[in-house]
């Protein structure tokens, strides 16, 4: 059933050329077998055809088919064709009008349904009818054309109405698209200069010791100190030429000093927890397994991932509410879980925007995790809260 609705749907064409066929087999008999006393002219043949086509055609020009519909009205009146079973192609075409027709189109489709009733009215008045009972029966004749425009216009109204909807939706989405990329290359860029302090602290500490060792070594053999010269060189040109590819992910502040400073690292997450705790919020903090030094992206996404729930569990978690941090040292790699138990409001704040404003939620949490080769996973808690997840390893699959 569902693929014959859709294939009727698909050929609408076809199904009112059916429709259209059967209503001029419906009009021969009628032609045939007129009322007794009176024979139909042979008007009646062509006109009962075009009402027909009419019907036919009615989605392909409504406007069009409605002056159709008219002319052969008119030419009833005038050639005294009476009104007969074809004639319901003039409720149809009213229908099809205001369904799928223009505004101006519409409403000449409604004044034809009002006048065509009373025009019928006059041009055949029923014997042995007063005035009075030949009104009421114009009015029960022009109540269904009425129904038929007020329906295709109610159907067109919805049909406009959902269109803007779907509209709405597509544009929303786009624009939702548009936030995302803007959001992530924002994170990037927030990301590679962050990389870059800490790739460039420690190569400038390589650096500093390299030219130090071939100052103080001296009296070593030529050949140490020129393996020194070249950990220098060497070291030099790495920096410069991190500084060049990172350069090209940065939004570029003009005026960025060239002094490197450590990022937060892991051990410094006992410090942001404690500060969390200072402004209020409960925390449960933990730590499992045997602390060791974990190289420098892991520790600063760890830190950051930790930061930015926190913020969030305490901006919008709702009055009362508690978390947890456990950080879980395996032997290849990094657990986190933050959980709280507030509203759970956060997945829709992670997913439009970071707390602080400065973030970009999980969108910048996913960027951050995937850049070290981890795994994350945030939703809302059973019976309430929420709880981010992180895996970070020590290397990055390959």
């Amino acid at each position: 059933m569902q693929r014959l609705y859709d294939f009727l749907r698909s050929h609408p064409t076809g199904v009112d050329t059916f429709w259209g066929v059967l209503l001029f087999g419906c009009g021969l008999l009628w032609f045939v077998q007129a009322t007794p006393g009176y024979e139909p002219p042979l008007a009646a043949v062509p006109i009962t055809l075009a009402l027909c086509a009419a019907v036919a055609l009615r989605r392909r020009a409504p406007a069009a088919m409605l002056w159709l519909a008219i002319a052969c009205g008119l030419a009833q009146l005038a050639l005294d064709v009476r009104i007969n079973i074809v004639d319901f192609a003039l409720l149809v075409i009213v229908y099809s009008v205001a369904c799928t027709g223009g505004r101006r189109t519409s409403r000449l489709a409604l004044g034809a349904a009002i006048c065509a009733p009373s025009l019928a009215t006059l041009r055949w008045p029923a014997e042995h009818e007063s005035s009075g009972e030949a009104a009421v029966s114009t009015v029960f004749v022009t109540i269904p054309f009425v129904l038929a425009w007020v329906l295709g216009d109610s159907i067109r109204t919805r049909r406009a109405y959902y269109a803007q909807l779907e509209e709405r939706a597509s544009r929303l989405e786009k624009e939702r698209e548009a936030q995302s990329k803007v959001a992530v290359a924002a994170e990037r860029a927030r990301i590679a200069r962050e990389l870059h302090d800490v790739v460039a602290h420690n190569v400038s500490v390589m650096v500093v010791q390299a030219d130090g060792a071939a100052y103080v070594l001296d009296a070593s053999p030529d050949q140490a100190r020129q393996a020194l010269e070249t950990i220098s060189g060497t070291g030099r040109q790495a920096l410069a030429e991190m500084r060049r590819l990172l350069g090209v992910l940065r939004t570029g502040e003009p005026g960025e000093a060239g002094d490197y400073v450590p990022q937060p690292d892991v051990e410094q997450i006992d410090e942001l927890v404690e500060q969390a705790r200072g402004s209020g919020l409960p925390v449960d903090f933990k730590v499992v397994g045997s602390p060791r030094q974990l190289p420098s992206g892991v520790e600063l996404t760890a830190y950051r991932i930790v930061q930015e729930a926190l913020t969030n569990t305490r901006k919008h978690g709702g009055p009362d509410v508690g978390a947890s941090v456990r950080i879980t040292y395996f032997d290849d790699g990094l657990g986190l879980l933050v959980e709280d138990d507030g509203r759970g409001a956060q997945r829709e704040l992670y997913e439009d925007g970071g707390a602080d404003g400065s973030g970009h939620g999980l969108i910048g949490m996913r960027e951050r995790v995937g850049m070290v080769g981890g795994t994350l996973d945030a939703g809302p808690r059973p019976g309430g809260g929420f709880r981010i997840s992180a895996l970070l390893p020590l290397k990055p699959a390959g």
